[in-house]
């Protein structure tokens, strides 16, 4: 039995009273024994858990170039010389990435919150935007690279019609469902370690991974983290309602106050400064939002990528591929994990309302590329809020809401630091991975394939490289044990995916 958290908890003999209002009925509130103020808290824990993207998606789609110098935006990047950057361009750019992709974000997981009507949130999806920005971009202009996105959500929304997606999620062995969430978990809190600096990268000649600088904890920012954690863990201890809002508004607050004081500024060479957003006012507030991105026929180019060329034939086969792999597990592991973490799965092992949620999440894929903010997609960091109590789509419609006022009051959304982020991630893995007693490790044909999800995610930094690597093994070990005709055709067909998906990079070189 997977210990629940302080939050998930609720007593099974009572009778639940009946639900007086309409909101509870139709989001099944008491139904799911949570509250509207649980709720309501959950869907900010979400929200402040999530919304680095603003600041992150800019950072990484505003600034780069196509294959005829221009953004995103539409501007050029460069002067007459082709090298110096045009001044301004680049900001304007990233003001519009930012505010479509509250918009899109915010919009979705309103979506999700009446229709889907679970509590996850949907953004810009990291690695997506940056397999976009870096590997498509550069080899095509910015409206045919954000218009295979959105056949790549197009795809992902015909199998979803046909059943083929929740079919995939039914032919995995129940184990290895929750190997996916224990990787996710263990992943979700590294993500939260990095993202503080508490474990940085290290030289040449060092480990992979070192704590803080140079193994001591030193500058203010790492001092916030630490103090935040330590709070945090007292306060989940002890029951404290609302312990991960209370540790995100008060780390905000503390760091406020030490870049006041000290001027700590952003990460320097020797690593002292915060490692994200700065937790200060800036006189240059941008308060109104540049929308020209969502005026998508301005933009999105979606058959200009398509040529007789071969090459280019492979190439565009390849990317949406890999978009699709990175989409489709991305969004399972996460749902699932989501599910688990509050309690909210079915007997078989599914969330409820399977179908509506996997089409909110695909719908969102297209929409992501065809507003320009590369593929939306679930986010796991919707179990922060879930580890808060939420439990219904009403705290994904507070963090859609809040993804629309973050639109107009992107500079105070700027105050939050990773610091004071990082320690709910980190609490989050480990309540996450309670659920590894769940897993039949004695059973080595899915022990060893689980082992592989769960340090594999973490390792790779990635939830589908974790996951293709465990239904690999998870094959080959039927395979030469004969039970291979054992085994769902379905995930012989992903499993072949998944080796194309792994070799794509010899498949490229080829293609030159």
């Amino acid at each position: 039995m997977v210990q629940k958290s302080p939050r998930s908890a609720h007593a099974s003999t009572a009778p639940l009273p009946v639900p007086a209002t309409g909101m509870d009925r139709f989001f099944k509130i008491t139904q799911r024994g949570s509250t509207v103020s649980r709720e309501v808290r959950g869907g900010l824990v979400t929200f402040f858990s999530m919304a680095y993207i603003i600041a992150l998606n800019p950072m990484i789609l505003g600034d780069k170039a196509d294959i005829n110098g221009n953004l995103i935006s539409g501007l050029p990047k460069y002067g007459v010389d082709g090298v110096t950057t045009l001044p301004g361009t680049e900001s304007i750019t990233m003001i519009m990435v930012a505010a479509a992709t509250a918009v899109i974000a915010g919009v979705a997981t309103l979506v999700m919150g009446v229709v889907g009507r679970f509590p996850v949130a949907l953004a810009a999806g990291l690695g997506i935007n940056a397999l976009v920005a870096y590997n498509i971009a550069s080899r095509m202009t910015w409206g045919q690279a954000m218009g295979l996105v959105v056949w790549e959500g197009i795809i992902i929304t015909i199998l979803v019609i046909t059943k083929f997606r929740q079919a995939v999620m039914n032919a995995v062995p129940k184990s290895l469902r929750t190997a996916i969430s224990v990787g996710i978990g263990l992943f979700i809190a590294l993500i939260g370690l990095v993202n503080a600096g508490f474990v940085r990268k290290s030289g040449e000649d060092e480990p992979m991974g070192t704590l803080g600088l140079d193994g001591s904890i030193m500058g203010w920012p790492l001092l916030v983290f630490v103090i935040v954690l330590l709070a945090l863990i007292v306060m989940w201890v002890h029951r404290v309602k609302g312990a991960m809002l209370i540790a995100i508004l008060g780390g905000t607050i503390v760091a406020i106050i030490a870049e006041q004081a000290f001027h700590i500024g952003s990460r320097a060479p020797e690593g002292y400064g915060w490692q994200g957003n700065i937790p200060r006012f800036s006189q240059d507030l941008h308060w109104l939002p540049d929308l020209e991105l969502l005026k998508f026929w301005n933009h999105i180019d979606l058959i200009g990528a398509f040529s007789a060329d071969l090459k280019s034939w492979l190439f565009i086969i390849l990317t949406i591929l890999a978009l699709l792999l990175a989409d489709f597990f991305d969004t399972i592991g996460t749902v699932v994990a989501v599910g688990k973490t509050g309690d909210l799965l079915q007997a078989d092992g599914n969330p409820p309302r399977t179908q509506q949620i996997l089409l909110i999440d695909s719908l969102a894929a297209a929409a992501g590329g065809l507003f320009s903010t590369s593929s939306n997609t679930a986010y796991i960091e919707s179990a922060a809020g879930v580890s808060e109590g939420a439990r219904t789509g009403l705290a994904s419609v507070v963090t859609g809401l809040s993804f629309l006022v973050a639109v107009f009051i992107t500079p105070l959304v700027n105050l939050v630091p990773s610091e004071a982020v990082a320690p709910v991630l980190v609490m989050v893995g480990f309540l996450m991975l309670q659920q590894v007693s769940d897993i039949a490790w004695d059973d080595l044909e899915v022990g060893i394939p689980a082992f592989f999800m769960v340090t594999m995610m973490a390792f790779t930094w990635s939830i589908t490289t974790g996951m293709g690597l465990g239904f690999i093994a998870y094959l080959v070990i039927k395979l030469f044990r004969g039970k291979g005709g054992k085994v769902s055709p379905l995930l012989w067909v992903i499993g072949f995916l998944f080796l194309i998906y792994f070799m794509q990079g010899i498949f490229m070189s080829l293609i030159g």
